[in-house]
């Protein structure tokens, strides 16, 4: 999507990574306010700054000390850079540092829930707020003396400065952190100041998103040809629906039924999709293919990988039989197009700073000798904007609201080898637990919930008073924002019943069904 920022007149809000855990999650909230936001590494220098031309700049939370040795520093040259700048707990402290303020460690740190107190009138930032409201701190240091010609419009109990501004220099900052829910007045406070002091235009909307993004691709293919690797799931989607609208008929969509997808998946793509948007669609059977090639494999960072080596290998014999099929005058196929999301990279180990958590298949498990050039609409989009973009695109909600699903599919929610049989035990478990949820009106409550299959694992059971030695199955409910941290949710006892009771009686290989109680983090959200 940084293809998208260049084509406004209004350049991006660029929010500096100095390791904070929510580094993504301020990106979110300004885009939240209808501004368009990156993540730059803390180490960019202010020459690269002013050469992006940025609305504003966000200088992220961090876990260092600004004193310690090694700390990463802000530039005084920024400030005078002409550059609106918002500084958010180790940013705020940085920025303090440079302007000539005063940082101390007081031996006394704020973490958690923290009482605010307005000072004056609030200034710009807090006008109007509670005097005393509830923010989320996370600091050891503070800060005791603010830089000259800046107006201190907040405070804490050990806290002397909790938030300054100068609205005439367009800087401003903040001790606690705005962008977390705990901060329930933090939204209005990050929108103030990208709104009323960077006086930033809130453009950025669904639709503005859709015509940039349609652009940007045009000008990436032109009159080339491409290929989307269409999953059925709601990225590769809205990401074919994309593209389709810019280049039209210059895109083959291929639909590769690998035999890892759930109950249904298959015709529900071939009807809905491509009568949502009359793509044209091929489809490719190739589960003898992908089960001989997993065969006898249990890690999980080999399946991804030998999974997304398939999927290249497939749509690269997919792209020279479409070659063949138009003949020596037919255009060359020269790219593929993938759903690919800003947490996958993330997670990939593609984000500033970001470690190695598992391989996607469409980022880390790619071949080195991939034959064509990715196009990635999607990339640097969370699954929330992704829905309303789908939306926008006239995507039924069918396919624009299913629960998220993995590519290398229930190939990495089976723990052990991967099989035939343990496929079709897997797929009917997680039918019976989609059907449930959807009858009990929860598939917009929760994010998604994978059913697991603990194939190495086997335990006694009762049925039909005879003994039985079957596989447990977890279900993993879980709720979120956009799968970068989640929790997992708060399923009614009678659902919980019904799913449990239906598949130990209807899935003669499973004779116990548990339930994962894990957040994001510790756990990831897939248990593979």
């Amino acid at each position: 999507m940084s293809g998208s920022a260049s084509n406004s007149a209004q350049g991006p809000v660029l929010v500096v990574d100095y390791g904070a855990q929510y580094a993504q999650l301020i990106a979110r909230r300004v885009r939240e306010a209808q501004v368009y936001s990156e993540v730059v590494p803390h180490d960019i220098s202010v020459e690269e700054i002013k050469h992006r031309n940025p609305a504003a700049v966000v200088l992220s939370g961090g876990p260092s000390s600004v004193y310690a040795d090694g700390a990463p520093q802000v530039d005084p040259a920024l400030f005078s850079a002409g550059v609106p700048v918002f500084g958010i707990c180790y940013g705020f402290q940085a920025m303090i540092s440079a302007l000539g303020g005063a940082v101390e460690h007081t031996g006394t740190r704020e973490y958690g829930r923290t009482e605010l107190e307005i000072s004056g009138d609030g200034g710009t930032l807090h006008a109007e707020m509670p005097g005393h409201h509830p923010v989320w701190m996370s600091h050891g240091d503070s800060v005791s003396k603010a830089p000259e010609g800046f107006e201190v419009t907040a405070s804490t109990k050990d806290t002397p400065v909790a938030a300054f501004e100068s609205v005439e220099r367009q800087l401003a900052g903040v001790q606690y952190h705005p962008e977390v829910v705990h901060s329930p007045h933090g939204q209005e406070v990050l929108r103030r100041f990208l709104h009323d002091i960077a006086k930033v235009r809130p453009q950025w909307t669904t639709s503005s998103i859709v015509d940039d993004t349609v652009a940007a691709i045009r000008e990436q293919i032109g009159d080339r040809r491409a290929i989307c690797a269409l999953s059925g799931g709601v990225d590769s989607a809205v990401a074919a629906a994309l593209v389709q609208r810019a280049i039209g008929d210059q895109l083959t969509c291929v639909f590769v039924d690998h035999g890892l997808l759930r109950a249904g998946e298959r015709a529900q793509v071939e009807r809905d999709f491509v009568a949502a948007t009359g793509v044209r669609l091929v489809t490719i059977d190739a589960v003898d293919r992908f089960l001989g090639e997993l065969a006898g494999v249990t890690d999980p960072e080999e399946k991804r990988k030998i999974i997304g080596r398939e999927f290249i290998r497939v749509f690269e014999q997919a792209a020279r039989d479409l070659q063949a099929e138009a003949g020596e005058a037919g255009e060359q196929i020269d790219f593929l197009v993938q759903g690919t999301l800003y947490p996958d990279v993330v997670e990939s180990g593609g984000g500033s700073g970001a470690a190695n958590i598992k391989s996607h298949h469409n980022v880390g498990g790619l071949p080195d000798d991939l034959q064509f050039e990715l196009v990635e609409p999607l990339r640097a989009l969370f699954k929330d904007e992704v829905r309303r973009v789908g939306l926008e695109l006239g995507l039924p909600e069918t396919i624009v609201h299913r629960q998220p699903f993995p590519g290398p599919g229930l190939g990495i929610r089976i723990i052990g080898e991967v099989t035939a049989d343990r496929l079709e035990t897997l797929r009917a478990a997680d039918a019976i637990a989609r059907e449930e949820l959807t009858a009990a009106g929860l598939d917009r409550d929760i994010w998604q919930c994978p059913v697991v299959l603990l194939a190495d694992v086997r335990s006694v059971g009762v049925q039909g008073d005879g003994r039985t030695y079957g596989h447990p199955v977890v279900l993993r409910p879980v709720s979120s924002e956009d799968a970068m941290t989640a929790d997992w949710t708060r399923l009614p006892y009678d659902v919980l019943e019904r799913i449990s009771t239906r598949i130990t009686n209807e899935v003669s290989e499973v004779n116990r069904v548990t339930l994962d109680v894990t957040s994001k983090p510790p756990g990831t959200i897939e248990w593979e």
